[in-house]
């Protein structure tokens, strides 16, 4: 495996891999990988003649009071677990070497953006796909492969794929999840030992939710309200409880095939998304 730091030097790899006609497929992380993430270097690996993971913690994606100065960072270990994994390129730039100082361009998306966890982060999915963005032309994706957890990031970097023509295929892989149900994720290392009991709240509220939707229940706000109280009940602050049609990222009246359930809560300081689609 072969670290890169420089976006030039990665965009003059991905072009030599291209000359000798192999496909590349990439992981956009933000780093401190779990198994989550290392499920979709599997997936990418089936996907394309040559992986790419980066690792990147984004500072256009967090708002003013978000958690980007604590966010968990250990590049050797993050090294260790994508060469055992076979990851062929770990793309790690630099702020610096992302950003230039005075940088002025980034994408907005302005309709599924507007829901969800946009419309509780301002910004957030700007600084994505701006990222993202960056990232797909700098490691010249043939595919890229992002996992369930993040759907409506997904969703919004499909619709940026094919209003600004990227060449790019995204593949969403499911979610992984720990033995007892909570979704991986590297801010599941910032819950206090007391506090994991505590965040299975999420998985739980989704659970209550497809019983429900299994006893025949179709009422979305009845559906919401299960989640909500789900997840109050195991003393969780709740963001949001919501159904959306996945395609739009609307509120819809009655669930079915195509709905999204998302919820978002703080357990604690630390703020964690679930969702299971329809």
């Amino acid at each position: 495996m072969e670290i890169v730091e420089s976006p030039l030097a990665m965009q003059g790899i991905a072009r030599e891999i291209h000359g000798r006609g192999k496909t590349i497929a990439v992981v956009p992380t933000m780093g401190f990988l779990h198994e989550g993430h290392l499920s979709l270097v599997d997936r990418a690996r089936n996907e394309a003649d040559v992986v790419v993971l980066t690792l990147f913690v984004n500072p256009i994606q967090f708002g003013p009071n978000e958690d980007y100065a604590v966010y968990p960072r250990d590049r050797e270990r993050d090294a260790a677990l994508c060469e055992a994994r076979g990851v062929d390129y770990l793309f790690a730039p630099t702020v610096d070497g992302m950003y230039a100082p005075d940088a002025s361009v980034k994408i907005n998306e302005t309709s599924l953006s507007t829901h969800l966890c946009g419309a509780v982060r301002p910004g957030h999915f700007s600084g994505v796909c701006t990222v993202v963005a960056k990232l797909f032309n700098i490691t010249l994706a043939d595919v890229a492969v992002f996992g369930q957890k993040d759907a409506q990031q997904v969703a919004i970097v499909r619709r940026m794929v094919r209003d600004l023509n990227f060449p790019v295929r995204i593949v969403m892989a499911p979610i992984v999840r720990e033995a007892d149900g909570l979704a991986m994720s590297s801010r599941n290392t910032r819950l206090a030992p007391e506090s994991r009991e505590v965040a299975l709240g999420l998985s739980a509220a989704l659970s209550a939710a497809i019983e429900a939707y299994g006893r025949g229940e179709r009422d979305a706000a009845a559906v919401k309200a299960i989640m909500a109280d789900a997840m109050s009940a195991r003393g969780l602050k709740v963001d949001y409880a919501s159904a959306v049609d996945y395609s739009t990222m609307e509120d819809v009246d009655e669930i079915g095939p195509g709905t999204l359930l998302a919820v978002a809560a703080y357990c604690g300081p630390v703020r964690l998304i679930d969702n299971r689609l329809l």
